[in-house]
């Protein structure tokens, strides 16, 4: 059997590992789309969908699972949520069972007769990107919250540079 879970990833951190092992505890390959493939460069959605898929293939090696075992595949937002079931099926392999903590997103696959779980979160009050890159721009530690190959992408795309670079104000909101 194969699962699909669908998550922006921004960055990929331990909560996301938890989840993806607990799901592959269920199923024999999970499918991993990266959402909203199509944002990056902004406070909110850094990092670009190809930066994501490289984050998360290395911490998913350096967590021994297989690449036999997942596909990753990056997935832009549609505008209309009627037909985005149908755009996720054209996208990936076939799949039986959902793993989404997203209403709007259970209830979409629900609706066109998928299994739907809500995976336990792991510890969410640190695990969450956007904890992450809260500690990043204040310059907190946020390393121990995300993979050392993530630490490894994120010092070599110059992340932390650019977080800080796109919440500067403009000349123009400060005057």
């Amino acid at each position: 059997m194969r699962g699909l879970l669908v998550g922006r990833m921004q960055p990929v951190h331990q909560g996301h590992l938890q989840v993806i092992k607990r799901i592959l505890g269920e199923v024999e390959e999970v499918i991993i789309g990266i959402g909203s493939a199509q944002l990056s460069h902004t406070i909110k959605d850094p990092f670009t969908a190809g930066e994501r898929v490289m984050m998360l293939s290395k911490a998913l090696t350096e967590n021994d699972i297989s690449a036999s075992n997942y596909y990753i595949i990056p997935v832009q937002d549609i505008e209309c949520n009627s037909l985005w079931v149908a755009h996720m099926e054209m996208l990936t392999p076939p799949f039986a069972h959902v793993y989404s903590g997203n209403p709007l997103v259970q209830r979409l696959f629900t609706e066109k007769g998928y299994q739907v779980t809500q995976p336990p979160l792991f510890n969410r009050e640190i695990y969450s990107g956007t904890e992450v890159r809260r500690r990043m721009l204040a310059d907190e530690e946020w390393e121990k919250l995300v993979p050392e190959s993530v630490v490894d992408v994120i010092n070599e795309i110059k992340g932390i540079s650019r977080i800080k670079h796109l919440a500067r104000k403009e000349v123009s909101d400060i005057i």
